[in-house]
């Protein structure tokens, strides 16, 4: 269980960093490119609109072949569409390479996250869920850095380095030996899974920070760049962010497995509310800095209880772990790439006060549908005996 702990959490940090690395870099594509913030929008949001089409195939793949071999197909082709990444030279092509990136890592996802989430004891679900999304985070952590380093060793080589070290998880994954047994699995069980409004509700606890998240990733770096923070300091901001968030994930875990998904979600509900309505104020950059660290802190604090319910409730359905895997990726898929795209477009279009605030009334929403559901069956149920 410790080596495929290892395994997951490694392939779930080296994801992220490539998908993170963009950050830092947005203002110099905005710059060089003249995308504006619905260009720099688009671009944000073309790898998690790779995601959400290949979110069901993996789900399928994995379902029908094995949770490793989505790993393998996952990894191989992310390595190939980083080197893609680093020599495009257009707004176009720069923005097909990053959805055949998302397309690829909703392989990865599903194949990686599946095979730790059958592999594991039910009553540690959630802790191990939380220590691999820690992985996922500290991933996220570093991309800003690796971009940062980007924008002043080379795109072109600093990708191709990403890329070797993709190459060398394929070979990991290979050598390491699947003790799941995959029992293939129809597609129409993943259909009725999407008719189940107790996993449709779960799932909108992965879909709302990934709205927040995206917004957040074409607002601030751009919004910190016109104060006058560069590449380097973004990419800093965001480790920060980063940072505090990877830590606490691994108590979201415990509690997500001991006292049910609502106690944390309330509390990430509540911080999201106040960070996501102040967002839009500061205009000094430290301030800005300051709260662009707290919004990853706030956002973050729903993934783990909210993958953790929805894994123990697609294995209560009876759900082939790479179907409930490929869940997890069509509920963060559409909210990145919406949070992304329409909140840089709306931004432009008004101000970047509208998308943050919108947010923050979905997230009042949000709390008063969560406190009247919270006495429903599954809402209260915890991973531990």
């Amino acid at each position: 269980m410790r080596n495929l702990l290892w395994l997951t959490s490694t392939v779930v940090f080296f994801d992220t960093l490539f998908y993170s690395t963009l950050t830092p870099l947005l203002p110099h594509f905005a710059d060089e490119l003249s995308l504006g913030k619905t260009g720099a929008g688009v671009l944000a949001a073309a790898y998690p609109a790779g995601v959400l089409l290949g979110a069901i195939p993996s789900g399928i793949l994995a379902a029908r072949f094995g949770l490793k071999l989505s790993v393998l197909v996952g990894m191989t082709t992310v390595a190939i569409c980083t080197v893609l990444f680093g020599l495009s030279q257009e707004a176009w092509q720069l923005d097909v390479a990053r959805f055949l990136q998302g397309l690829a890592s909703a392989f990865t996802w599903t194949g990686a996250l599946g095979w730790l989430v059958a592999a594991a004891p039910t009553a540690n679900r959630g802790v191990l869920i939380g220590r691999a999304f820690a992985a996922a985070v500290a991933g996220a952590l570093f991309g800003p850095v690796v971009g940062g380093v980007a924008s002043v060793a080379g795109i072109s080589p600093t990708f191709a380095a990403l890329a070797a070290v993709s190459f060398a998880l394929v070979a990991w994954a290979a050598l390491t030996p699947s003790a799941v047994s995959d029992e293939p699995q129809d597609p129409s069980a993943l259909v009725r899974a999407l008719r189940d409004r107790s996993i449709l509700g779960a799932g909108w606890f992965v879909l709302l920070p990934a709205l927040l998240f995206g917004t957040l990733s074409v607002l601030a770096p751009l919004r910190l760049s016109a104060l006058g923070f560069g590449a380097v300091a973004i990419g800093a901001v965001f480790l920060c962010s980063a940072g505090l968030e990877a830590v606490n994930n691994v108590f979201l875990g415990h509690a997500s497995d001991r006292l049910g998904p609502v106690v944390p979600l309330v509390a990430g509900l509540v911080a999201s509310i106040v960070v996501a309505a102040l967002l839009p104020w500061p205009d000094r950059a430290y301030v800005l800095a300051v709260l662009v660290v707290c919004a990853g802190l706030a956002f973050g604090t729903f993934f783990t209880p909210g993958m953790t319910l929805l894994s123990n409730l697609a294995e209560s359905r009876g759900l082939h772990y790479g179907y409930a895997a490929s869940l997890i990726n069509l509920a963060w898929a559409p909210g990145q790439a919406v949070g992304a795209a329409g909140g840089g477009a709306l931004a432009q279009a008004t101000s970047d006060a509208v998308p943050y605030l919108v947010l923050s009334g979905v997230c009042v929403v949000t709390l008063v549908v969560l406190l009247r559901a919270r006495r429903t069956p599954g809402w209260t149920v915890s991973s531990a005996p």
